[in-house]
């Protein structure tokens, strides 16, 4: 039997390798459901490649262009924010890939959970903003989450086997992005363009522009805490600009187990869809000849400051994650759009953390109204 997997998100650029990856392996995956946000050709174009038993536009208006173009396939079409968290609970799924970007994955997500569906996490936003919510509705509905983040499925592969050994630390690697080397001034000048310019991977503009400032990698701190079950002291970021070493773990004996590979998510994707086997893939392999130097050193918080930022919000809990997330999300929004600096990014953020409400304890309705206020403090703190 073919393993059913529904994508969320398939458009963009995890959603897009993950079909690489179901295209490769033909006679193990199918998929099944295919959804977008806003970028209707394309997944018309994906639909019509891979016949799949269903597909979603979030933004409605879409729909009719989408409806037409797939008239002549037996495929059914939805749209909408509430029929995403409806098509995710469909019987014959056996696996979501949530690679929807932002605040939107986590309704989804809650959902699939809710209909037992094993969870190949790549919204990392999800467990930044609920953490705490969503690890209670896995542990309740007995659902899998199965990291897909290169440094997330790193960590993930360094535990396979280890059982109940106790982890010591997490070591989460940094590229240190397009500006490890410039000083305060230079980033104080950086373009749009230039933080689009990642080093080593390639990736969406939101994720890009996260790198660059180190706020992903401040959220992939908040996600290894609830992945993982460790506290914050625990988990340490190096900047390890090659990209090769994608995740440590350190145990109690001082041993240090790491993951190495090529930057390639398609890697990752496919450990959660096959896990807990391996399978062959044509995915490049690492040339030791041309890997002569692997370097570590500690990220610069004062250049830096978003993943400073991000510890004190693991630090704080409750909502302050959320508080984060939303925030961020409008002030790169603005930064693409050329409406903030990149260093007024980080300003932003601070000030919205100061003025946001605070909540120790959270329900999934205070998130969303979380979510909502803040939104609108770092729009007007734009302005």
């Amino acid at each position: 039997m073919k393993k059913q997997i529904a994508i969320l998100g398939s458009t963009g650029s995890i959603g897009t390798q993950a079909l690489q990856v179901i295209e490769e392996h033909p006679d193990l995956y199918e998929a099944y459901v295919l959804t977008a946000n806003n970028r209707v050709d394309m997944l018309i174009e994906q639909a019509r490649k891979f016949r799949p038993e269903a597909v979603v536009i979030a933004n409605e208006e879409r729909y009719n262009q989408l409806k037409e173009a797939l008239a002549d396939l037996p495929i059914k079409v939805y749209a909408g924010s509430e029929a995403l968290c409806e098509v995710v609970t469909d019987q014959h799924i056996d696996m979501v890939l949530t690679a929807m970007v932002g605040y939107a994955g986590l309704k989804p997500t809650m959902h699939a959970i809710k209909a037992h569906k094993p969870i190949a996490l790549a919204n990392k936003e999800t467990l930044v903003v609920a953490g705490e919510l969503i690890n209670e509705l896995a542990h309740v509905n007995r659902t899998p989450i199965l990291p897909v983040d290169s440094e997330h499925s790193a960590v993930f592969q360094c535990l396979a086997g280890e059982a109940d050994t106790p982890i010591e630390k997490v070591i989460l690697t940094a590229s240190g992005g397009p500006f490890r080397t410039y000083t305060h001034e230079q980033l104080a000048h950086v373009t749009r363009q230039q933080a689009l310019k990642h080093p080593n991977w390639s990736m969406g503009a939101k994720i890009t522009i996260d790198s660059a400032s180190m706020m992903n990698k401040g959220f992939e701190v908040m996600e290894a805490k609830w992945l993982f079950g460790v506290k914050p002291e625990q988990i340490e970021v190096v900047v390890h600009p090659q990209s090769i070493v994608h995740s440590m773990v350190q145990f109690e004996d001082g041993a240090i187990k790491a993951q190495l590979g090529m930057p390639d998510m398609r890697l990752p994707i496919q450990y959660a869809f096959s896990y807990p086997q391996r399978i062959k893939a044509s995915f490049p392999r690492i040339n030791w000849m041309n890997c002569a130097e692997l370097t570590f050193e500690q990220p610069d918080l004062e250049r830096f400051r978003n993943l400073a930022l991000a510890y004190e919000a693991i630090h704080r809990g409750g909502n302050m994650p959320c508080i984060v997330n939303a925030a961020n999300e409008v002030v790169v929004e603005a930064f693409l759009n050329d409406r903030i600096s990149f260093l007024g990014m980080s300003d932003v953020i601070e000030q919205t953390m100061s003025r946001a409400s605070f909540l120790a304890k959270p329900s999934y309705e205070d998130y969303v109204a979380t979510d909502a206020e803040v939104r609108r403090l770092a729009a007007e703190l734009i302005h």
